[in-house]
């Protein structure tokens, strides 16, 4: 396995300024100094409790506790691990990695799985994109498909790379083997049918995807990871997905397509105040979308929404409007996509036509352009009135009984709204709607919210701040006179690090826990090599815990406080504890020893003599000047 340099790592991270890193996952905003905020990619939060800060190279989220560097946050949020999340961002950012003699870098036999399907995918694009601008029958029988049937313009096509996946064709095997790629990665590419135990071979590789419009999906980085597939006239009687009009790529390890929306790289960009996300069910809806002028379309893999696919839309902005189609299909995935919604802290509309017109946004875009999106959004409807309306659509002529029943489904519904001023909005917009007595409804809803999760939790008022103080930026989090303050002091005044080093005993220091083992190794260190200083850390941390600990410290800009008294609390805490739990174990022998006077006795109550004494005089830091 390659191992990089330390050195090189280094270069990596002063090359690279971490606010570029973040931004590409997370919006993010000024907030004073070198100081960004946004909210956080790791939890689910309404407001932004995450922070980076581009002098330090570090990132903090105050409301979940997770931090780190460039390295653990792509680790973190693309699933990599460390040696290919530096060569990740390597390779974004243009720099060169040098390796450790005699590991060579990595070679093609070495690529890591993950960047090889990431090269199959591109590779795969371009060979379906050639496909569609072929001088051949099939290539002018697909942009005859795309710009009259589909009315799309053949500019959008190359803007989006849309492609074309030949009948009959083994091309595409055999130049992924010509260019080396592992059978491994051929195998889990998902472009293929293979057979367990077949030799991987240009015969073996059966193509999934034949004569199908190719769509490529991209992650929020733009990184093709998969495909749709669109059927056409010519998609062969033996497909075995012959009957689908779409077949998506199967999941793989770069493709999770619960984890994904269609458009969420492009669409990121253009949300903001006033511009919200809009929902729509597929991928050609988000294109007609683009098309006309409409940037912040995204779409899921299929209209079951899910979870993680909101909260991705929710790191870039609270606001999201629905925009299904009108059919009963469409109807069931926006009820579905309610409870997700209010949970992921979105702020939720529902576009809808006047009238009775049905609704389906690729046909309404592509007759009546951009105007039509000011049409729908006059017509649009607030979460409650959307789903009073789908449950009970006569609400006016609907009877105590319908009420009643209309009301227990809206309070599963609302039950999915971690605000509670939004819950009792939402009660009472329902009291409202169906024309009942608020105080009845909200008395209705606590009896749901009893019954689900037990009386006790919703006995008193809305949850406390979830961001306690101890947790905002520049408050410590850590208590003082424990080892990781003390670990703590020394990370940010280097001179009580050094007179630590010489002066705070070794067995003083619990090695149990994750501060006692880097305090012990930091000193250490500083006593008998020289400390290497805070820009050369890493070649000192072993294990992501490790590095998130010393971020989350290193985060916490110095105070005002007397280090030097906090450093003395944190060696009489230190002795107190290595000492007390002897002196006690002393104490219990001699009370077992009773009066019997031997040598063993007088042994003990000198030990209990001067532990007692060097408890009452603890050592008191000196630092040179």
């Amino acid at each position: 396995m390659p191992v990089i340099k330390a050195s090189s790592l280094r270069d990596l991270k002063l090359r690279v300024n971490i606010h570029d890193v973040v931004a590409r996952t997370v919006a993010l905003k000024k907030s004073g100094g070198n100081r960004f905020k946004g909210l956080c990619p790791f939890h689910s939060e309404k407001t932004p409790s995450f922070h980076v800060s581009t002098d330090k190279g570090f990132y903090k989220c105050f409301g979940c506790g997770k931090a780190g560097d460039i390295l653990s946050f792509v680790m973190e949020t693309e699933g990599l691990p460390f040696t290919e999340a530096a060569e990740a961002l390597a390779k974004r950012f243009g720099a060169e990695l040098e390796y450790e003699a005699g590991s060579g870098g990595p070679s093609r036999e070495e690529r890591s799985l993950r960047q090889e399907l990431f090269d199959i995918h591109d590779l795969a694009a371009d060979y379906f994109r050639h496909a569609f601008l072929a001088d051949a029958p099939h290539g002018k029988y697909i942009r005859d498909y795309w710009v009259t049937n589909r009315r799309f313009t053949l500019e959008l096509a190359d803007e989006f790379k849309i492609g074309f996946a030949p009948v009959e064709d083994q091309a595409l095997a055999a130049a992924l083997i010509k260019r080396q790629f592992s059978e491994e990665a051929l195998r889990q590419c998902g472009l293929f049918f293979v057979r367990d135990g077949a030799v991987v071979s240009s015969s073996t590789l059966r193509p999934r995807f034949r004569g199908r419009l190719m769509i490529p999906i991209r992650d929020h980085q733009s990184r093709i990871v998969a495909f749709t597939a669109r059927q056409l006239e010519l998609t062969p009687a033996d497909d075995p997905a012959r009957e689908a009009k779409y077949v998506n790529s199967p999941e793989t390890p770069i493709f999770t397509k619960s984890n994904l929306l269609f458009n969420l790289d492009r669409a990121r960009s253009q949300v903001g105040e006033g511009h919200p996300f809009v929902l729509v069910e597929g991928q050609l809806d988000a294109l007609r979308c683009w098309s006309v002028g409409l940037k912040t379309a995204v779409a899921p893999q299929g209209t079951s929404i899910t979870e993680g696919q909101l909260l991705l839309m929710r790191r870039y902005s609270p606001q999201a409007e629905c925009f299904f189609d009108s059919d009963a299909a469409g109807q069931k995935a926006s009820l579905r996509f309610l409870p997700l919604a209010l949970k992921a802290g979105l702020e939720v509309r529902f576009l809808m036509l006047a009238g009775a017109e049905k609704l389906d946004p690729d046909l309404l875009f592509l007759e009546r352009g951009l105007a039509a999106y000011a049409a729908v959004q006059q017509n649009s409807l607030g979460a409650m009135e959307f789903a009073v309306r789908s449950l009970l659509p006569d609400a006016a002529n609907a009877g105590a009984e319908q009420k009643a029943r209309a009301t227990q489904a809206l309070f599963e519904i609302i039950a999915h709204a971690e605000s509670d001023v939004a819950r009792s909005g939402f009660v009472s917009e329902v009291a409202q709607l169906l024309r009942l007595p608020t105080t009845a409804v909200e008395q209705d809803f606590r009896a749901v919210l009893a019954r689900q999760a037990g009386a006790a939790r919703y006995a008193t008022a809305p949850n406390p701040d979830p961001t306690p103080a101890a947790l905002t930026p520049g408050a410590n989090a850590h208590t003082k006179g424990t080892a990781e303050h003390l670990l703590y002091l020394c990370l940010h005044d280097e001179p009580v690090l050094i007179a630590l080093s010489s002066q705070l005993p070794h067995d003083w220091i619990d090695g149990s826990t994750l501060a006692g083992r880097l305090l012990d190794r930091f000193l250490a260190e500083a006593q008998h090599n020289g400390w290497p200083g805070r820009a050369q850390l890493d070649q000192l941390l072993e294990t992501q815990e490790e590095k998130a600990l010393v971020a989350n410290l290193l985060f916490e800009g110095p105070g005002d406080e007397d280090v030097v008294k906090y450093a003395n609390e944190g060696i009489r805490a230190l002795q107190r504890s290595h000492f007390e739990p002897q002196l006690r174990q002393i104490e219990l022998e001699i009370a077992s020893q009773g009066t019997n006077g031997d040598d063993h006795l007088f042994s003990l109550l000198k030990q209990r003599a001067d532990i007692i004494r060097q408890l009452q005089n603890p050592p008191k830091l000196v630092i040179a000047s």
